[in-house]
């Protein structure tokens, strides 16, 4: 606030600057202030002066960009509290963790435009560098990693997927779900698979499909882990493919009857328009039989091969349709039946699979774990049967309270285990493990496949850096639903591991590559 006025200061510059010997006392004394103060007061009215006439903007036009200025710093600090704190580092996590799921370049660039703008967002080279930066990564972390799971990894679903005719061999742990194996090879031979699958050595137990260079390998590692005294992997056959061969020449006889079916229709009609017609009704009415004939001969081989595959698909499940424990011997006496229905060329491949000894290879591996897990044979009958029972009541429906004995039965069932054994809860949850976890179809690899087409559609190539960023992150994702929701494989399989995210595993501590 100003003490003086501004006239006062106006007079005080005159008396310094025009004002005659003695002016300047006169003046501060009538105005009450100091003569340092009326000498003050000329610099600055000088200088405002000399300001105003200058060649710079008015200062009405100062003052005016001054207001637009403070209007747009307002906006600005309105404008801060809503954006992102997107540095380089989260730039580079969001990247590579978008490549993991399965995100092209082009994808991760349209969606960091939309963030960072079009202007700021990074080329598609400087996309490519730092995922394949990371997926070199991914694999010297996954080295450790799978060191640390080779123990864990038991039983293993195996398959090959083809990316451009490159095949690139998968397999996966079937109840944790853990991708154990994701290699891209030149080839699918059995010396092929037999390199990729060796450094698994706790492997008890394989399930796949029939393919040559896959069944080859397994020899092949059968007979090294023979010769080396270590344990041999059992290879069961994955039910998998024989049910979907078997559904196929289903669906294709069934096509066929159709269309005999039909052609015998439309020769019937043709008989019956000749007569109507006064035209000789011999040739089409013999016509028609012959067309009749043919489709009742189709339709009874479909009813044929629809029995015996029943018949045989029964022979590949857990439980006999009776309830009780499936084993070898009803399997193979099941199919033996079953194979006289199946005749022609279109069921070799089915009959095929039926007679390898591998397609109930879980069985036996079945009833030697139910056997460890419950040495009594009556308390291990009463305890599956009660597994198969509680599996087996009906759910309740919105029209009212449960009833009937399929509703109490696994209750009865619970009693009678009882009066077996007094611990027979401990032995209940050991032997209800062993008949979750068999593993009779290798659906842990065909989903991974599914995934890794997904991916495939989306990628010109995949190289095997790529391959291990995705197995990393697979890995090391919670799954959002199910019974595993919430964890993830290394979770699941019982890795031990201070953190399970995605991203601090790839950023752990790992050896750097030897220069050579």
């Amino acid at each position: 606030m100003l003490k003086i006025p501004l006239a006062s200061w106006i007079a005080n510059a005159a008396a310094c600057l025009c004002g005659q010997y003695g002016d300047v006392t006169t003046q501060a004394q009538a105005t009450g202030c100091s003569r340092q103060t009326a000498y003050d007061h000329a610099q600055k009215v000088l200088a405002a002066v000399e300001a105003e006439h200058a060649d710079g903007p008015p200062r009405q036009q100062l003052l005016v960009q001054l207001q637009a200025l403070r209007h747009e710093n307002t906006q600005l600090w309105a404008w801060l509290e809503q954006t992102i704190d997107f540095p380089e580092a989260r730039r580079q996590e969001f990247t590579v963790t978008a490549a993991a799921m399965g995100l092209s370049l082009n994808q991760i660039g349209g969606l960091l435009a939309l963030v960072l703008g079009a202007a700021a967002r990074p080329s598609r080279s400087a996309l490519h560098r730092i995922v394949q930066a990371a997926g070199r990564r991914a694999g010297r972390v996954l080295t450790i990693l799978d060191g640390q799971c080779r123990a864990w990894i038991l039983v293993g679903c195996l398959d090959e997927i083809f990316f451009h005719g490159r095949p690139i061999l998968v397999g996966v742990e079937p109840v944790s779900r853990v991708w154990f194996l994701g290699t891209r090879a030149a080839d699918r031979t059995g010396a092929t698979w037999l390199k990729a699958l060796r450094p698994w050595t706790a492997l008890e137990f394989v399930v796949a499909d029939a393919g040559k260079g896959l069944q080859n390998g397994i020899a092949l590692l059968q007979r090294g882990c023979r010769a080396a005294g270590q344990t041999v992997p059992e290879n069961g056959l994955d039910i998998f493919h024989t049910t979907l061969e078997a559904q196929r020449v289903l669906r294709q006889q069934w096509q066929r009857v159709e269309r005999l079916w039909e052609a015998a229709e439309v020769a019937d009609v043709q008989g019956r328009r000749a007569g109507q017609q006064g035209q000789d009704r011999r040739g089409p009415a013999a016509r028609a039989r012959r067309a009749w004939d043919r489709a009742i001969a189709a339709f009874r081989a479909y009813e044929r091969g629809e029995t015996g595959w029943t018949r045989a698909r029964a022979a590949l499940a857990v439980f006999r349709p009776d309830g009780r424990l499936n084993d070898r011997a009803w399997a193979q006496q099941q199919i033996a039946g079953a194979l006289p229905l199946l005749c022609g060329r279109d069921w070799s491949k089915v009959r095929g699979f039926l007679e390898a000894a591998e397609s109930q290879t879980f069985l036996d591996r079945l009833h030697r774990q139910l056997e460890q897990a419950e040495p009594d044979p009556a308390l291990r009958t009463e305890l599956v049967r009660l597994w198969c029972l509680r599996r087996q009541r009906p759910r309740v429906g919105a029209a009212g309270a449960p009833g009937g004995s399929r509703h109490v039965a696994h209750l009865v069932q619970m009693v009678v285990c009882q009066k077996r054994a007094a611990g027979w809860a401990a032995s209940y949850r050991r032997v209800s493990r062993v008949l979750r976890q068999t593993v009779r179809a290798s659906s842990a690899v065909e989903g991974m496949n599914s995934v890794l087409r997904m991916h495939q559609a989306r990628h010109r190539t995949v190289t095997q850096e790529m391959l291990d960023l995705k197995r990393l992150y697979w890995n090391s994702r919670p799954f959002r639903e199910g019974k595993r929701k919430g964890r993830c494989p290394y979770e699941l399989l019982g890795l031990r591991l201070p953190r399970y995210d995605f991203w601090t595993l790839l950023k752990m501590p790992v050896p750097e590559p030897q220069v050579t």
